[in-house]
């Protein structure tokens, strides 16, 4: 194991210092001390990968040095067009040290999503042309030192992009500074309002991470089915996609998507999308906590950002911001018969139930229940 802050004074002995990226958990302790302790000007905290590599590009470019960015290894499918089309060697050859938290890991237990892309990862590494190594917990820290001076150094001599890859487990605990809280009504306590109003018929999808797991949960309390539910536990930022396709089709039924500030970033473009279809039974609700939550709590760019304004220019027929339970049963109250698409967003309370599960049935058991449902 390592200390953040060896780590962070490892990658400073070779001349790193700049991070961009989106957040993982396996990183989170990592994360932490970043937040913490580098200076602001040296952070960015990307919307998704893609926009990291860019990031990452703009700095190398300005500066000539070697930047560091950060993902989960599921982020790699967002990084591939700008690694390939704008770092690779032979493109833009631009030397930036690839930070990768190792979800999925053979041989450890895991999350349906992750299992697969945990199973590729140093394939697609391979694929990629992006040397690598592999951090694990077993490794002392003065072995951690001497693989992130060979990477930054081959990124550095060959002018290309290179990856250490974090297993489970090697970063030492660090406490995130605390964040004051902002908003009174949680996550969960929205979601249980939320399915409160719904009458039976209509069709749920839910972005990634806590939300489906507490709508789930939810269900469950209340002694419902989950068949009404597309609980989408990858994907992240495409949830309202998944909806908007299924409105499409379901006309005489209205769809909710239930989507996050950190998801919704990610692929902003998404709702410029809604907004040019105009579906008039889609109602787009996010659950606003200012932060990557599911990953470590990390500060989304959702404080810096009306997304509520975003999704009026994109052309969403009614929009609103609720921060409050009484404002919140008053915005249910009629957001079934509002035009649409529709758009709600929810400020909540940073943090969910230490005890929260997971669903019990498998990503194939949930999309078979579901198709069945809309048949």
């Amino acid at each position: 194991m390592v200390h953040p802050k060896q780590f962070i004074e490892a990658l400073a002995q070779v001349g790193v210092s700049f991070f961009t990226g989106v957040p993982d958990s396996l990183l989170k302790d990592f994360l932490a001390y970043v937040e913490n302790e580098v200076p602001k000007e040296s952070h960015v905290t990307a919307a998704n990968e893609g926009g990291a590599i860019g990031i990452a590009a703009g700095y190398h470019l300005a500066t000539g040095k070697v930047p560091a960015v950060y993902m989960q290894n599921s982020g790699l499918g967002n990084a591939i067009n700008p690694l390939t089309s704008l770092a690779d060697k032979e493109v833009y050859s631009i030397p930036t040290l690839l930070i990768i938290g190792w979800r999925g890991e053979p041989g450890f237990k895991d999350e349906p999503q992750h299992i697969k892309q945990g199973r590729i990862t140093p394939a697609l590494l391979q694929v990629l042309e992006i040397p690598y190594v592999v951090v694990s917990p077993e490794m002392e820290a003065h072995t951690v030192t001497r693989e992130i001076a060979s990477m930054v150094g081959l990124a550095r001599a060959e002018s290309r992009p290179a990856a250490i890859v974090i297993c489970g487990g090697v970063f030492e605990a660090y406490a995130a500074a605390e964040r004051p809280v902002q908003h009174p009504l949680t996550r969960e306590e929205a979601i249980e309002m939320i399915i409160g109003i719904l009458t039976g018929r209509e069709i749920v999808v839910s972005t990634t991470g806590k939300i489906s797991r507490e709508l789930y949960e939810s269900r469950k309390r209340r002694g419902e089915g989950t068949q009404n539910d597309f609980l989408t536990v990858g994907s992240m930022g495409h949830a309202s996609q998944i909806a908007l396709g299924i409105a499409q089709q379901k006309k005489d039924r209205q769809v909710y998507c239930l989507d996050g500030d950190g998801a919704t970033l990610m692929h902003l473009g998404a709702l410029a999308t809604v907004g040019w279809v105009k579906p008039g039974n889609f109602r787009h609700i996010v659950l606003n906590n200012l932060a990557h939550e599911s990953v470590g709590g990390q500060p989304s760019a959702a404080a810096a950002v009306d997304i509520a304004g975003v999704a009026k220019s994109c052309g969403y027929a009614s929009v609103l911001t609720v921060e409050n339970k009484e404002d919140l049963a008053e915005a249910l109250r009629t957001l079934p018969g509002v035009p649409g698409p529709a758009f709600l967003e929810i400020k909540v309370a940073l943090g969910s139930r230490k005890d929260l599960g997971r669903p019990k049935e498998t990503p194939q058991e949930n999309k078979k229940g579901f198709m069945d449902y809309l048949q």
